[in-house]
């Protein structure tokens, strides 16, 4: 999936501000080795992240972002702590069943879809 029909995504489908949490969360999980999704799968992610960074969360603290962009640009094992500490403080502060429907509606409506079919031609 291209950034653009990412950004088409996420206006067909705004997200409510604890959904951009579970985007921020998932970002992080990507950032410290713990996502378990597939290589496609988290290019679409951080996409996802790019286009709703700058949207209100409900629970998490925006001073989470300079945070990840200094860890998408040189990640260090310091750096990966950090995150990995941000990471479960961000796991704590969202419910697992909002985690599940989170990722149930990102799936259903479409986003990860294509970059499903993206791995299985690679």
């Amino acid at each position: 999936m291209t950034k653009d029909q990412v950004t088409s995504w996420a206006l067909a489908h705004p997200l409510t501000p604890i959904h951009v949490d579970c985007a921020i969360t998932v970002m992080l999980k990507i950032l410290d080795g713990k996502c378990k999704m597939r290589t496609a799968e988290k290019r679409v992610m951080e996409l996802l992240y790019d286009e709703v960074k700058t949207q209100p969360g409900l629970l998490l603290d925006t001073g989470l972002h300079p945070l990840i962009r200094q860890a998408r640009e040189q990640l260090d094992d310091s750096l990966k702590n950090i995150i990995y500490e941000k990471r479960l403080l961000a796991e704590t502060a969202i419910s697992r069943p909002v985690m599940k429907s989170f990722k149930a509606m990102i799936r259903h409506e479409g986003l990860l879809g294509s970059a499903l079919d993206e791995d299985q031609e690679t």
